[in-house]
């Protein structure tokens, strides 16, 4: 098994749609060279951001490839493989080709609302069968059960290949908890851009952005300052110029706010798959408000 740095900023990166819904591969191709040249230190595909529960599993090998093939080795890539029933995971994991890839980020099943064992046993049950290190995800408000500290920690201890956890919980003592717990090689990645400095201040290495689908070089200066021991500095100045849209990105939901705005920004159409549709015309008019300042700088 590789290892896999994950210190840093990483994108989760969106699937950009046309307008009869199909996947524009040229706009996501346009979006990784954005990504990388202004430094994102890894990208993350078929997340949560990226609509992955709308998309085919032909669709999803295609997107991975598209990105191996567009990236060309140029920084990690990590591919999310997670879901709620714990055979098909470990079926499509091994199925799967991951040439090219460095990580699996696997999310905590969802809507079963498993116990704390049950998450345990799921996690143990993909980390047997990955290839590749995994990256545990813990998004209570999208799953609907939180994976606690201490189940966290367990896997940490017991389970190899289980090498980092994406935490969105915005329970800064869990992530405390979690951070001062682990065992040697097991990182803590905020999955929140507003909490990021609080979360490497506290000792953990980085993030899984989606603001940085559009400002990669600007979260990538608040991370890097964060982590050479400048916090405050760096949650100042984004708190100044960054948190009303960090708000408004989330207002009608992800990635509905990152799509409005990177069609503002020209990057791609504002297309959603449904259950999802574009952010309402109060919010559009607000991320608007807010990348027109920005311009005038």
């Amino acid at each position: 098994m590789g290892k896999i740095c994950l210190k840093g900023l990483g994108v989760a990166l969106i699937t950009p749609f046309r307008k009869d819904k199909s996947i524009d591969f040229n706009a996501l191709s346009r979006l990784i060279d954005f990504q990388i040249e202004n430094g994102a230190d890894y990208l993350v595909t078929l997340g949560t951001t990226a609509e992955t529960a709308t998309l085919d599993e032909d669709e999803k090998a295609q997107i991975m490839r598209t990105v191996v093939e567009k990236v060309k080795g140029r920084v990690p890539i990590v591919v999310g493989m997670g879901g709620n029933n714990t055979a098909k995971v470990q079926q499509t994991i091994l199925r799967s080709d991951f040439s090219g890839v460095s990580a699996i980020l696997s999310v905590v099943p969802y809507y079963n609302k498993p116990s704390q064992e049950g998450i345990y046993q799921h996690f143990k049950a993909v980390t047997d069968v990955s290839p590749l290190p995994v990256i545990l995800y813990n998004v209570p408000g999208r799953t609907g059960v939180n994976m606690t500290a201490e189940t966290t920690l367990r896997i940490a201890r017991t389970c190899p290949k289980a090498v980092a956890i994406k935490e969105a919980s915005g329970n800064m003592e869990q992530i405390k908890t979690i951070i001062a717990g682990a065992p040697e090689g097991f990182s803590v990645i905020s999955g929140d851009d507003a909490i990021t400095t609080a979360v490497i201040q506290a000792g953990g290495v980085g993030v899984i952005s989606v603001f940085a689908n559009g400002f990669p070089k600007e979260m990538a200066w608040l991370v890097d300052s964060a982590l050479r021991g400048t916090p405050e500095a760096a949650r100042d100045k984004m708190n100044e110029s960054y948190d009303k849209l960090f708000r408004l990105l989330m207002v009608d939901g992800n990635p509905a706010g990152v799509k409005c705005m990177l069609e503002m920004m020209g990057f791609v159409e504002n297309e959603l798959r449904l259950p999802l549709v574009p952010v309402c015309e109060e919010t559009r008019k607000g991320i608007r408000e807010e990348l027109n300042k920005f311009a005038k700088k």
